[in-house]
């Protein structure tokens, strides 16, 4: 739109991905299929990595956990997302993460969709995961650990059977409950004979014979859920709990013994379990990889990590995804978020319909009701 150009009444309102919508959408088209839509997505979105204004992502953190925003832009949209990490609002009934994000016309700042990202990012997330391994684990691979069985392992186990060929699961969590939980989501598959499942009693039990190693706990700890003792020639681990400052997964001898292959490096030298390592330890961006820039596994025997700590890049991805999907499907709904004016220099014609033309003798205006209201809270 050029500056010249007004916007045709009625045209302002934001098309909105509701969180009910979302999950019904998902539900529909099927998970896998989600998966594998969104993780070309951002394949796609790597390819043209210069074409986006990158930046880390803010944070502000609290003793039980952070909150986040993630916003990234090119020269047509600009995306942004708030998400939260609290572990401990699992004992409140309440989600880990919870997420929102937007769309934004560059051209003219309006906000085009607006979108549940707590259900998207966990399918981005996983989307993310399968399409790095898909470069960077062995091609046999079929067997993975994956460490951590809460809100997101169905959908990292779904990711690597579906997109990957996965066919067994080696699980443990701390929790025997969660690892019940993800047996019982995924009975279907092994029911079909597409997935065999063993329970495990410990990480070593787990990562034992794995090709792929996803780790995937929530503690907002320095933790070491993987030793170096513990990793096998030609393993490929995909790291992904370790995703905020004082928060790890690996040993350092970990990152030591392979190629270490992350998202975006200001980000992850902070946030990842790279924060553990010197500021010359040697990394490659996962973008270069994708446009062939550099190489990614380069033998079997060679020993990859996926520092992911998710990047507002694969947020734009899934929003961009998400909305196409939920038109197809007739699931957005319009939300009328910016006002529409006749005039864009007359902001207060909005009020004029409402404004009180007086108030009852003795009544106390409305914001100093409100006033009274709030001090009672």
């Amino acid at each position: 739109m050029t500056p010249d150009q007004r916007p045709i009444p009625g045209t302002m309102s934001t098309e909105f991905l509701s969180a009910t919508r979302a999950a019904q959408l998902v539900g529909r088209t099927g998970v896998v299929e989600c998966l594998r839509g969104m993780a070309q997505a951002i394949e796609e979105d790597y390819a043209r990595w210069q074409d986006f204004d990158k930046s880390a992502r803010t944070a502000s953190h609290s003793p039980n956990g952070v909150i986040e925003l993630m916003p990234v832009a090119d020269a047509r949209d600009y995306a942004f997302k708030y998400v939260n990490g609290h572990p401990v609002n699992t004992r409140r009934g309440l989600p880990t993460v919870m997420a929102f994000g937007a769309l934004a016309d560059v051209a003219t700042g309006h906000p085009s969709f607006l979108s549940e990202l707590t259900l998207t990012t966990a399918l981005r997330t996983a989307a993310t995961s399968a399409m790095a391994a898909r470069y960077l684990a062995r091609p046999d691979s079929r067997s993975m650990a994956l460490i951590g069985n809460g809100a997101q392992s169905e959908f990292q186990a779904l990711a690597f059977v579906g997109l990957l060929g996965i066919g067994e699961l080696r699980l443990y969590d701390i929790d025997p409950a969660a690892t019940a939980k993800l047996a019982a989501n995924l009975a279907p598959l092994v029911a079909r004979g597409e997935l065999e499942i063993v329970r495990c009693a410990s990480t070593a039990e787990a990562v034992r014979g794995a090709d792929i190693v996803t780790t995937v706990t929530a503690d907002k700890a320095y933790a070491t859920i993987l030793h170096g003792d513990l990793v096998e020639p030609g393993m490929h681990i995909n790291a992904v709990g370790g995703d905020c400052p004082g928060k790890t997964e690996l040993a350092a001898e970990v990152l030591r013994a392979a190629s270490v292959f992350v998202e975006y490096e200001p980000q992850t030298r902070i946030e990842g379990d790279l924060q553990q390592m010197p500021a010359d330890f040697p990394v490659t961006e996962f973008w270069r990889v994708v446009r062939g820039e550099a190489p990614a596994r380069t033998s079997p025997a060679q020993v990859t990590v996926f520092d992911s700590v998710g990047f507002a890049l694969e947020d734009y991805s899934a929003l961009r995804f998400m909305r196409a999907l939920g038109r197809s499907a007739g699931l957005l709904q319009p939300l009328e978020l910016i006002p529409d004016q006749a005039d864009p220099k007359d902001l207060y014609a909005q009020i004029q319909p409402w404004i009180a033309l007086g108030t009852p003798a003795g009544a106390p205006p409305l914001v100093q009701a409100a006033a009274h209201l709030a001090e009672a809270l």
